[in-house]
């Protein structure tokens, strides 16, 4: 097997970032011709390849060598979320702000479930905070952890699930403790999820009328209302909120699955994927 030293690594993990998703969308490659030139001229000679060939070759390195937090984030959207998106409405976000976290993943269907991702490079430094952050807003609190570093998470919230992530197993991702259903959501956590918007929709459609509030008071007002809610009710509301939320998720169960997550992560639609996809085809410069 060949060998890839962590420097090298580190910069093929950095083609996948926002900032180079940014770039090729406006038809500027150099992050990636830098990175043919200096690693791959070998790959690239009599290739008539594309940056999308390049991108794919790149992944493949990565996947099998390097499991970054986009990697195990894409795997994991690959082989166990994408099949629950199939459920009518149900939706996927990356990078959700819950409180003072932000969330890796988190799904809204018939449930909220929210998803932290710790890598083998990750530290545990700020976990508690996050899980106490989650267990204020969605009914379920999912780890996701490699094999080799159960010890370290385990001892955490015992309310939390844990899924274990082993690259050198046929099956990715294991079960190890299912999470605990959170039927109860803390009001004030859902107030700071909700935009402007949703939060007065909800006080509209649940008193029938939005009581007359300034632009300065409304956030109080309805926050005072919305706690007068039964819990269960809010959740719903809440839950349908971000089922309702931004472009239909733009992933593919077949096709170009190593971008799936720069597509979530960037709020892509389905013309957004084409385009960025229609670019990347274009064929590397010498």
């Amino acid at each position: 097997m060949e060998r890839y030293d962590s420097s090298q690594l580190r910069d093929y993990s950095s083609l996948f970032s926002r900032n180079s998703v940014q770039e090729w969308m406006q038809g500027d490659f150099s992050s990636i011709q830098v990175k043919v030139k200096r690693y791959d001229n070998t790959w690239f000679a009599n290739r008539d390849a594309s940056y999308l060939d390049y991108l794919k070759y790149v992944y493949g390195v990565l996947e099998s060598h390097y499991q970054n937090e986009y990697i195990l984030k894409n795997t994991f959207l690959n082989e166990w979320l994408i099949k629950e998106l199939g459920e009518l409405n149900s939706k996927l976000y990356s990078e959700f702000r819950v409180g003072d976290a932000i969330a890796d993943l988190a799904m809204f269907n018939g449930t909220s479930k929210v998803f932290e991702i710790k890598t083998e490079f990750d530290s545990d430094r700020r976990l508690k905070l996050q899980l106490e952050n989650y267990q204020r807003a969605f009914n379920k609190v999912f780890l996701i952890i490699p094999s080799s570093k159960i010890k370290l998470y385990e001892r955490y919230d015992k309310n939390a699930g844990i899924i274990l992530f082993d690259s050198n197993s046929e099956d990715s991702f294991e079960i190890y403790r299912e999470a605990r259903i959170q039927s109860k959501v803390d009001p004030s956590a859902i107030m700071n999820i909700l935009h402007t918007s949703e939060y007065k929709e909800i006080v509209q459609d649940y008193f029938d009328n939005l009581p007359a509030m300034t632009s300065f008071s409304q956030f109080n007002i309805c926050s005072s209302l919305i706690q007068e809610m039964p819990n269960s009710v809010l959740n719903e509301y809440f839950i349908n909120q971000m089922k309702k939320r931004g472009s239909k998720n733009a992933l593919s169960r077949r096709y170009f699955r190593e971008f799936n997550q720069i597509c979530l992560a960037m709020k892509m639609d389905e013309h957004d994927r084409r385009r960025m996809l229609q670019v990347l085809k274009s064929r590397i410069e010498e």
